[in-house]
């Protein structure tokens, strides 16, 4: 069963009184062609197990085969899972020194695949030298990752996209609009049904 976010909710920002703000621009990270007849909308945490096979399995293909061809414009709208700080911090991490929508999106596949071990240090201190350690294959000083990890603008970042997200009536993660609307076929987290659908949406457009 997917994750929902209440637990986000009732664990990191139990203690938070101020209403979030609307999402801003930059909040959510796109890749893909301006003018794709398809924008996707991917809803996703870092930490959720669901989501982490999803990309391990389709993103290779939903990247060339529909991004990269133009035909579909991707975004992903962050969200949290238990432990939601270690979901934050990924975020983050992937964020870090400016990075660009294409290197955020590449690291997050990294991150994905190395969720359970991140996940399986067990302490927050381990979590931040698994992605001390990341972060130096990409280039980030241990100074750069921890200041993105202490950077409450994150924390702010993901109030506004829960805030959308509740908004959109979206719960779980991995959840996908297409073009703005939910989709509800369970197949999708399939390579093989996220062709078919992709396929089928694309083509009557």
């Amino acid at each position: 069963m997917s994750h929902t976010r209440r637990a986000l909710l009732l664990t990191a920002f139990a203690a938070s009184v101020a209403p979030p703000a609307f999402a801003q621009a930059n909040d959510h990270m796109t890749i893909g062609a301006a003018n794709a007849p398809l924008h996707l909308t991917e809803f996703a945490s870092l930490t959720c197990g669901h989501c982490a096979h999803f990309h391990e399995s389709n993103w290779s293909t939903l990247k060339t085969r529909y991004i990269d061809t133009g035909r579909v414009r991707f975004t992903l709208h962050e969200m949290l899972t238990p432990p939601p700080a270690v979901a934050l911090g990924m975020f983050q991490v992937a964020r870090c020194n400016g990075a660009s929508a294409d290197q955020y999106m590449r690291r997050v596949s990294i991150l994905f695949e190395r969720q359970a071990a991140i996940l399986g240090s067990g302490t927050l201190a381990g979590v931040r030298d698994a992605l001390v350690a990341a972060g130096a294959e990409w280039g980030l000083t241990p100074a750069q990752v921890v200041a993105s990890l202490n950077d409450p603008a994150g924390a702010e970042r993901i109030r506004r996209s829960i805030a959308s997200s509740d908004a959109l009536g979206i719960s779980q993660t991995p959840s996908f609009l297409f073009n703005g609307v939910r989709g509800t076929d369970q197949a999708f987290v399939t390579p093989e049904g996220m062709v078919r659908i992709l396929d089928t949406r694309l083509a009557a457009l």
